[in-house]
């Protein structure tokens, strides 16, 4: 029986499971097996109409079977962003060896981040109650409008009851879902709390990217995610969900089960940045580092890989790759870099993702390229071309948000 357990800040959190639903495939080993060899996910748009926009490309999930991983008594109350949500939890708590019972059930949560939730139906919602009237808007769409829909629709499909909450902090809600998560365990809040990130590709997000002048080849030049590339024209819209399970290294060496890897560290910070811009000077993602290492007990020369932020967008890349070369300067052995969202576009909710695809490279010791960068805006140490096998004890998971939010977590051994 799993017991309540005493609050002690020293407990450890540990990846014990991954889940995932993304455009890179359904599930932690057709992801990792198109992520480490380079594939890219981003083609044209299939699921709405582009052609009133300037772009036409994204990263969408396909061939996701719901009932697969859904009861067929919750799929019809169920949206995109719940079912993605729920199949990839299921997924983590399967890949953590964990059953939800009656004994435990109280003690398994949830904690998800997600930037802009369920805009699909939230627009049909909307269009519904102002063009015809609240006498012709489906009752069923108004729970799935809520931020917290999700991990509600996740909670009640997996049957547990511990903590259920959601973050919603723009393009770091993931990031900062999976620092408060693991805050939890090692407080002993629960015993296994189920984090990480999702959003959806749908038409609206895409006409406010569009509106917003963020998306590649509206401005001239080829559609494409170019990560850190010298000609990187804005960044492709992207989608999907990333769950990992994490719980105490104590508890997982109690059931024998062997971790990915330990959340060694935390950092958190800010800029004084409008809310729809980037920062543009590189102190504040120096100080949040700074922190995550401080948190992590770590020094900068102790980590060998950074899985950055980078989303092929103009500001963004280049603060980031300064602020790389600031930190790390001057030491014998530098890091290697490297950004997903070349291969799976932006979600801004992608952090899940990438946490996910991190506790993969500490596990196979295995980082992917940056795919779509070409000629490196500067000399840095980036995973060019092909994957690169290194053994990696730490890594850090860049998380940085336009309005000047950041959030940096270190992953271990």
């Amino acid at each position: 029986m799993y017991k309540n357990r005493q609050v002690d800040n020293a407990r450890r959190a540990v990846v014990t499971g991954i889940g995932m639903v993304t455009p890179m495939g359904i599930g932690k080993e057709e992801f990792g097996r198109r992520l480490f060899a380079g594939d890219c996910a981003i083609d044209t748009i299939n699921s709405f109409d582009t052609s009133s926009f300037p772009s036409h490309m994204g990263a969408e999930v396909t061939n996701f079977t719901p009932r697969d991983f859904i009861s067929v008594k919750n799929l019809r109350r169920m949206d995109k962003i719940a079912l993605m949500t729920a199949a990839s939890a299921r997924m983590a708590l399967q890949d953590a060896g964990v059953e939800v019972t009656s004994e435990n059930r109280d003690r398994i949560g949830i904690i998800l981040g997600t930037a802009f939730g369920a805009t699909d139906v939230t627009l049909q919602f909307a269009s519904t109650l102002l063009t015809e009237g609240p006498a012709l808007a489906n009752p069923i769409l108004v729970p799935n409008t809520v931020m917290n829909a999700p991990a509600g629709h996740t909670s009640i499909e997996l049957g547990f009851r511990g903590i259920n909450t959601t973050v919603t902090h723009f393009a770091v809600s993931a990031e900062i879902a999976i620092a408060y998560a693991a805050a939890e365990i090692r407080r002993g809040a629960a015993d296994f709390i189920l984090t990480g990130g999702v959003d959806i590709l749908s038409k609206f997000y895409y006409e406010v990217l569009t509106r917003f002048a963020a998306l590649s080849g509206q401005n001239g030049g080829p559609e494409a995610c170019r990560p850190f590339d010298i000609d990187r024209n804005g960044t492709i819209a992207g989608e999907g969900c990333g769950i990992i399970c994490l719980e105490s290294l104590e508890s997982a060496m109690e059931r024998g089960h062997q971790p990915y890897c330990e959340i060694k560290g935390v950092g958190m910070g800010s800029s004084p940045t409008k809310p729809t811009d980037w920062p543009e000077n590189t102190d504040g993602i120096k100080r949040t580092i700074s922190r995550a290492l401080k948190n992590a007990e770590r020094t900068a020369d102790d980590i060998q890989a950074v899985s950055a932020s980078a989303n092929g967008g103009e500001v963004l890349d280049a603060v980031e790759a300064q602020a790389y070369a600031e930190i790390f300067e001057g030491l014998e052995k530098k890091p290697l870099i490297t950004s997903l969202k070349g291969a799976i576009g932006e979600s801004f909710s992608g952090g899940g993702i990438r946490a996910c695809a991190l506790a993969l490279s500490l596990e196979k010791n295995i980082l992917p390229p940056v795919v779509g960068m070409i000629n490196p805006l500067r000399p840095l140490e980036f995973v060019a071309g092909e994957k690169k096998e290194m053994a990696i004890n730490n890594a850090a998971l860049a998380g940085i948000s336009f309005g000047g939010t950041y959030a940096y977590l270190i992953f271990g051994k």
